[in-house]
């Protein structure tokens, strides 16, 4: 089986897929001047879309998702933004935690793994 690569940089893939996987590096808010949670979450699940049909997949096939946010006040807005979004007949096992992201504007970032295919 091959591996795909999709948006490769010199550090690292947004998404990479093997076989029926599709492994999503963590993901942040793409314009993040003056946006808070809900907007950032928000941005980050449409690039979350883009990137699982570029390699063939969509959010109702997501097996798990990580969610790190920088102050777990925000546990509330990111939840809202989130369930507008969710497949609600398919949704993922999820972990959501506290944690320092790599720059300070950034308040929310998103991994996921999902199964190619269309439901």
């Amino acid at each position: 089986m091959t591996i795909e690569r999709y948006e490769t940089g010199p550090r690292m893939s947004q998404a990479v897929a093997h076989g029926d996987l599709v492994f999503l590096a963590g993901q942040v808010a793409a314009d993040v001047v003056g946006t808070g949670v809900t907007a950032q979450t928000q941005q980050i699940l449409e690039q979350i879309d883009r990137l699982l049909m570029a390699a063939g997949s969509d959010k109702s096939r997501i097996l798990s998702a990580t969610i790190y946010l920088a102050d777990i006040a925000g546990f509330a807005e990111m939840n809202a933004a989130w369930d507008a979004w969710v497949d609600k007949n398919n949704p993922p096992a999820r972990a959501t935690v506290e944690a320092r992201l790599v720059a300070p504007e950034y308040r929310v970032e998103i991994a996921v793994t999902a199964v190619r295919g269309k439901s």
